[in-house]
């Protein structure tokens, strides 16, 4: 990836439904659309939620209906060795991989596998020992702030900077905990607020239909997107249906390049090398109804 470009995170998540040839084929659509990461997740069900636990709104179309969110969760864990698997096979692709780890056993993991890169991801911003140990990695940190306000992502950076962690080394993405988002709250410009007010790069995190919103959080100045993206929407789980399609998500890409090559320039308004030649076609000049004799001098 150039070091100046958007990097740009498809978002494969749990949407291989805890089949590893599914989770292969979400990576070759990751690659053939040119991301810089494709991104799973790392969690053992036992670690997050108690085997009562119900599920969110949105996933309850996933399972049966007597299901609990730790039996979701327990059918959509990645093995040690589908790790290795996957990151093997994307490095085949020429993809980075990427994961998201949501306890303390997880990110220790994560972090025996040399990741020079780590996501909060929203739900944890108010886990300080989760923040503190991300925090001691000295690791480029990418934190997630759905559902959160200014005063809680004030006080997780806080504890970031507190122990390791430099706002240099930390892009926070705005994003809004709905999957899907409604349009109208989106609110977008909440990423220019975060990056005005605490001085650091911000990026957006997508959980919006199709690929309008991601291209103008580019065009504002995000540095990192992420978008969830899935093989077929109409699969069961419970992200799939706030996902890209595999064309969908290539078409994201190559328009996010595309508005990276506007957004480039001085800033300065002047003619540009393509339209400088128009100046003598397009401009309105003098000319006159009969020939004249050089040197004749034209009065009014």
């Amino acid at each position: 990836m150039k070091s100046n470009q958007v990097l740009i995170i498809a978002e494969a998540g749990v949407n291989h439904n805890g089949n590893i040839d599914t989770a292969k084929k979400l990576i070759d659509v990751a690659a053939e659309a040119g991301v810089d990461f494709v991104k799973f997740q790392t969690f053992k069900a036992e670690n997050l939620v108690s085997k009562e636990a119900k599920k969110a709104d949105y996933q309850k179309n996933v399972g049966t209906k007597n299901d609990t969110q730790y039996d979701m969760l327990k059918r959509l864990e990645l093995t040690k060795s589908n790790h290795s698997i996957l990151i093997e096979y994307a490095n085949s692709k020429g993809v980075g991989f990427f994961s998201t780890a949501f306890d303390l056993e997880g990110l220790e993991y994560l972090k025996s596998l040399g990741f020079d890169m780590f996501k909060i991801p929203s739900g944890e911003i108010t886990n300080y020992p989760y923040l503190k140990k991300i925090a001691s990695f000295g690791k480029q940190v990418i934190l997630s702030t759905g559902m959160a306000n200014m005063q809680e992502i004030k006080e997780a950076l806080e504890t970031l900077t507190s122990e390791n962690i430099s706002l240099d080394d930390i892009t926070v993405l705005h994003c809004n905990t709905e999957y899907p988002t409604p349009l109208d709250d989106v609110n977008l410009k909440a990423m220019i607020s975060i990056g005005r007010e605490f001085g650091v790069k911000t990026g957006y995190s997508d959980h919006t239909l199709g690929i309008e919103v991601p291209i103008a959080a580019v065009a504002l100045g995000a540095k990192i997107i992420e978008k969830h993206f899935t093989l077929d929407r109409s699969l069961p789980g419970p992200d799939h249906k706030a996902s890209l399609e595999p064309n969908e998500l290539k078409t994201m890409v190559n328009a996010i390049r595309n508005t990276e090559l506007a957004l480039k320039g001085s800033g300065l308004k002047e003619p540009t090398k393509s339209e400088i030649k128009n100046l003598s076609v397009a401009r309105k000049s003098l000319h006159t109804s009969k020939e004249l004799k050089k040197g004749k001098i034209v009065s009014s």
